[in-house]
């Protein structure tokens, strides 16, 4: 699954192609795989995207006649666009991104006055979903997702957490209705920069460790941002090119058995709620 960083490095470039002139008005929607896609596509034939947004791991296109579309990649969702001037695409990146669409692959196709932008999912656990603008914040996915590391303090953080005192800290800040945006790569990084071990309870981490995950997480975030995300598996930047957080940036996060660059220790890799996850066994003791 995408995180973060990585779906807004897609919005920034998918932003550039599609809103307003660049795209023009919906001429027609193609539903390909019923799954994928949730409501009446007749909403937004007609209308030009008027801006694109994100909500934690969920682009929003928000259009013209007050329509909306939730779009989620979950694992191994893409989306790419394509015009006789550009295309760019974000997402799983396998051969699709040059490939000719629509193809076997391609789940919605929605074509614009200027160019057609197509989703496609190979596992089909992504989705788009139609609704008014309005009623976004009601959505159901929307609605569960909390603050975002830079609207979140440290003060309500540590309220969170000791309302899940007995839980691992890991699994606490995975929890998109705890904080939203943080996956397995930068919940282990954040957890570094904070000194913290992944399997302490969300109950013994003090005030100023909050505090700490709070800075982690946009420090961190910031800096993935500004590498146009990582390389790790499957997500790579919005014109197919990849990013290169985990080059740059990653302490811990796929480095085990490597030294620790703060303190020389050999990085570790265990697992919490049943997720990998890597640290440094002297900088974040149990």
């Amino acid at each position: 699954m995408p995180e973060l960083p990585e779906v807004e490095t897609i919005r920034r470039g998918l932003q550039k192609c599609v809103v307003k002139e660049k795209g023009g008005k919906v001429i027609r929607v193609e539903i390909l795989e019923k799954k994928s896609f949730i409501g009446e596509s007749s909403m937004i034939v007609g209308a030009s995207i008027r801006t694109l947004r994100r909500r934690g791991k969920a682009l929003i296109f928000d259009f013209t006649n007050g329509t909306s579309i939730i779009c989620h990649l979950r694992m191994t969702g893409q989306l790419i666009w394509t015009s006789s001037e550009e295309r760019f695409a974000g997402g799983h990146p396998n051969d699709n991104f040059i490939a000719e669409l629509p193809n076997k692959q391609t789940r919605i196709v929605i074509g614009f006055e200027r160019g057609t932008l197509f989703f496609n999912d190979q596992r089909k656990f992504g989705f788009m979903r139609a609704l008014k603008t309005e009623d976004v914040e009601n959505d159901s996915f929307i609605r569960r997702l909390a603050k975002e590391p830079w609207e979140m303090s440290g003060e309500e953080l540590f309220a969170k957490l000791q309302r899940h005192k007995g839980a691992p800290v890991k699994s606490v800040i995975l929890d998109q209705s705890i904080i939203a945006g943080l996956g397995n790569i930068y919940a282990d990084e954040t957890l570094f920069y904070a000194k913290i071990n992944p399997k302490r309870k969300a109950g013994n981490v003090s005030r100023d460790e909050a505090d700490a995950l709070i800075e982690g997480a946009r420090v961190v975030m910031d800096r993935s941002l500004e590498a146009g995300g990582s390389t790790i598996r499957n997500y790579v930047k919005s014109d197919g090119t990849k990013g290169d957080y985990l080059e740059l940036f990653a302490k811990v996060f796929n480095r085990q058995g490597k030294k620790c660059e703060r303190c020389g220790a050999i990085i570790l890799k265990t697992r919490v709620g049943g997720r990998g996850t890597h640290f440094c066994p002297v900088c974040q003791k149990q």
